[in-house]
């Protein structure tokens, strides 16, 4: 459940992040608008470093695109906003990623919460073999929601998603039978319905045609008044259209031929893509380098 904009972001009463009262207070310290804080982050699989030394932030109520070549990092970093690198074995993370001013990374946080409050769009749709009424159910029914309340919950959420007007007369029928479009924006109802902070996106439209491709990008612009969203983009066009703030980062190859991701550069999308800091960015904006 969304928490009021005058409490802390963070609440003592659900205890989902087994924060004390004084750890509260020292996350109401930063800004409000700050979303997640991002600190000396390092990502290893097993001894290899796919991603070295990145500082960010992400602010509340923004979209934050991640352009860069292939192979740079980017669907591991966002991965990390809602430890889903913890389901791979040889992954190992080091440094800091606050959200609200805690540490997602620390012993007493509770993974399966952070996913519920950080929910994530993967690149293909992948609708559960369910009917599309169970699909955006799912969630809710797991985190308690009594059944009187789930038409109310699938309802708002499809209409959320700009998914209802379409679907509203065949919600018993399997989530499968919708087009690529409608099922990844079923996904995205599905990512809503149980009411996060925030929304990752990985290549969302990467499997998707224009007219699906424009759909989504609609309703990401819809979507950022509510929630907080952060997408991998490999289209630049996209990111320049959609995005508050982009993030460009890029492969630095070690002595050993190793190939290690990195920030380069963060800021306003507009600044990014037409006037950047950083000659490394301006290169790979304008196509010299992919």
């Amino acid at each position: 459940m969304k928490v009021e904009e005058e409490s802390p972001r963070i609440d003592v009463e659900t205890a989902v992040l087994s924060m004390t009262e004084d750890q509260v207070g020292e996350s109401d310290a930063k800004s409000a608008s700050t979303v997640f804080e991002v600190s000396q982050l390092n990502v290893y699989y097993g001894d290899f470093c796919a991603l070295r030394d990145v500082n960010l932030d992400v602010t509340q109520s923004e979209v934050t695109a991640f352009i860069g070549p292939s192979g740079c990092g980017k669907s591991t970093f966002l991965r990390c906003f809602n430890r889903m690198n913890d389901l791979i074995e040889t992954a190992r993370v080091e440094g800091q990623v606050r959200y609200h001013g805690v540490d997602l990374y620390q012993s007493e946080v509770d993974a399966v919460e952070v996913r519920r409050r950080i929910g994530m769009v993967f690149q293909k749709p992948n609708p559960f073999p369910k009917s599309i009424y169970d699909n955006i159910a799912f969630g809710p029914r797991i985190a308690g929601a009594k059944k009187s309340e789930l038409d109310d919950i699938v309802e708002r959420s499809l209409q959320r998603a700009a998914l209802w007007d379409e679907v509203r007369d065949r919600l018993s029928d399997p989530a499968y039978g919708l087009s690529g479009g409608q099922q990844q924006r079923l996904c995205i109802a599905r990512a809503i319905a149980v009411e996060p902070d925030v929304v990752l996106m990985d290549e969302p439209c990467s499997a998707l045609d224009p007219i699906a491709t424009a759909r989504i990008e609609e309703l990401i612009a819809e979507l950022k008044t509510d929630y907080t969203i952060v997408i991998v983009t490999h289209n630049m066009q996209q990111a320049a259209r959609i995005s508050d703030r982009t993030a460009f980062f890029s492969v630095q190859v070690t002595d050993a031929g190793r190939r290690t991701g990195e920030l380069v550069e963060l800021g306003a999308t507009e600044h990014i893509f037409t006037n950047p800091d950083d000659p490394r960015t301006e290169a790979y904006i304008t196509g010299r380098v992919g």
